[in-house]
């Protein structure tokens, strides 16, 4: 397992499924170069916690959009098993017409490349990379097969280094919109800590 935030998300060129449902047989993250992108991986389609967390995230792309992301999915399945699950209905164990790219990374190269192949079973784990315009990996989150991911926390994430970005200040811990941020320096600290340590 390889920690990559603070560096260049590595790059990947592979067939996949587009929101639209149109199958490509290249699919580029540098050609989302200039936004911000969360790519994730999940094991593999038809299974269990995967299309839970699939529809999670199509739930919630109208706020992805609203910030400015482009959603990536990855898994070891091919593009065809992907169009397969988006034909398939929810109540019948698929994700339907999900309105995000589904890639097909059958040679394992990208869940190899960003780390996160499981030791054993050789799938992706559950892991999320959020990656800002200039390709830099901010934040990540990696979990085993049975743990479902919480899809909110990652919408936060966007909004706290968006927040970061415009304002300069640091986020503390639990901060959503809304809330005041922190000077990076001691005075910010104390000046923060006196008003909302009691709220941590």
């Amino acid at each position: 397992m390889s920690v990559l935030v603070t560096r260049k998300a590595p790059d990947f060129d592979a067939p996949a499924v587009k929101g639209d449902g149109t199958i490509v047989d290249s699919f580029k993250l540098s050609d989302t170069n200039g936004k911000y992108r969360m790519v994730f991986f999940w094991p593999l389609d038809f299974t269990f916690v995967c299309p839970s967390e699939i529809i999670a995230h199509d739930n919630r792309m109208a706020k992805f959009e609203e910030l400015g992301v482009e959603v990536i999915g990855v898994s070891i399945d091919s593009q065809f098993t992907h169009h397969a699950w988006r034909n398939t209905s929810p109540d019948k164990g698929g994700i339907g017409p999900v309105k995000f790219t589904m890639v097909a990374d059958v040679k394992h190269e990208i869940t190899r490349a960003y780390g996160i192949e499981h030791p054993e079973e050789g799938v992706a784990l559950r892991a999320s990379f959020l990656i800002d315009k200039d390709g830099i990996v901010q934040h990540q989150t990696v979990n085993n097969l049975p743990l479902g991911r919480n899809v909110d926390d990652m919408i936060r994430m966007v909004e706290a280094l968006q927040f970061h970005e415009e304002h300069g200040e640091v986020c503390p811990a639990g901060w959503t919109p809304g809330q005041k941020g922190m000077k990076a320096d001691a005075k910010g600290v104390a000046d923060y800590l006196a008003e909302a340590s009691d709220k941590l």
